[in-house]
């Protein structure tokens, strides 16, 4: 655990709140109202907003909290570029020696700044994560299973953090990171949260999460859009692990790179070679024909939660396979996908708090 922590009367750093926003007219003004609504000093803290070409009332809606608001600073870019072009070019323009990258529509609690900027006076750590807590959960579509996986991954990545200052991959809707420690994202990378992390490493400091820097966001529930999201994700953590290949081999960063993210990216090809080898196995042994049969009934079980969901039967167990097939063959498609040259940076952000697919 990080034990060197700025306190409440100390002299706090400023800090740089960065928001790139594409058509969020529906949660801007909320956002903008959760960060000023906390704790941290107001003249410590700017806000800069990018929008990406929005062509929605986002624009008109920050214009008009920017009278009240004179540490609000917002640009207003007419090509839309990506996520990542927007953050690059409001990072350069930021004043703040700390910066906490996040999405609109990610709200914060009181205390979320102040709890990611204070372990900052350890001059170590280059990153700080903040904990997402889910909102909007729905029997009928996967926003249990996602919820499962987020607090899984939010376990791992907070012990990696204590033992050795190696959280892998921060939560890209909010985190923090000293602005001398951030990288500028490369054209087209389609993970830039992981990009920047990486390099922080590379710089050979530490990244931690903090699991009272709260923050609120609806979970993905429909499967479709979850899974087109997973499919860009995916494309682009086949990206960072050809970019990150050497860190593998660093000690203690390389058992968190290989055992956390690069076994789970390699899931479906264990799944498809497991099922080849047993084909062949099966013509020898019985043993191997029970196996098989297994697999392939395993396999069928998100066709049967299709079936009985059309039937308006929900069954948890049967929902938890159906996402964890999914995600792999997201992870499938994006292999194959981050081969081609990425023309684009740009997405169409997932929706949130819908209904079931």
């Amino acid at each position: 655990d990080n034990k060197l922590k700025y306190g409440r009367e100390d002299d706090l750093p400023l800090v740089s709140v960065i928001i790139s926003a594409f058509n969020e007219e529906e949660v801007i003004a909320e956002k903008i109202e959760s960060i000023f609504a906390g704790d941290y000093p107001d003249d410590k803290l700017e806000v800069l907003i990018g929008s990406d070409r929005s062509d929605d009332r986002t624009a008109e809606i920050i214009n008009g909290y920017l009278p009240d608001h004179p540490n609000l600073c917002f640009r207003d870019f007419e090509e839309r570029r990506g996520k990542q072009n927007v953050v690059n070019d409001i990072v350069q323009e930021s004043k703040g020696s700390i910066l906490i990258l996040t999405d609109a529509n990610v709200m914060f609690d009181t205390s979320t700044i102040f709890n990611l900027v204070r372990h900052f006076k350890n001059p170590e750590i280059g990153l700080v994560d903040s904990n997402m807590i889910n909102k909007g959960l729905k029997v009928e579509g996967i926003s249990y299973q996602e919820k499962a996986y987020i607090s899984r991954e939010v376990h791992i990545k907070n012990m990696e953090g204590r033992l050795w200052g190696t959280m892998m991959g921060p939560f890209g809707g909010c985190y923090s990171i000293r602005k001398e420690d951030y990288s500028k994202v490369p054209p087209n990378y389609l993970v830039d949260d992981f990009y920047i992390n990486m390099k922080v490493f590379e710089k050979r400091k530490k990244a931690i999460n903090d699991l009272d820097a709260r923050v609120f966001e609806d979970v993905s529930n429909v499967l479709k859009d979850e899974f087109r999201r997973k499919v860009r994700i995916a494309t682009g953590n086949w990206q960072n692990l050809r970019t990150f290949a050497h860190l593998l081999l660093r000690k203690n960063l390389g058992f968190c790179f290989w055992s956390h993210k690069v076994l789970r990216w390699k899931g479906p090809f264990f799944i498809l070679t497991a099922l080849i080898l047993n084909v062949f196995l099966a013509f020898h042994s019985d043993f191997y024909l029970a196996l098989l049969a297994m697999q392939v009934l395993l396999l069928l079980l998100p066709l049967l939660d299709f079936l009985l969901k059309m039937a308006n039967i929900h069954i948890k167990p049967l929902r938890l396979a159906t996402h964890f097939y999914a995600m792999n063959l997201a992870l499938f498609i994006g292999f194959f996908r981050s081969w081609k040259t990425i023309k684009s940076g740009t997405w169409d952000r997932t929706p949130r708090n819908q209904g079931s697919s």
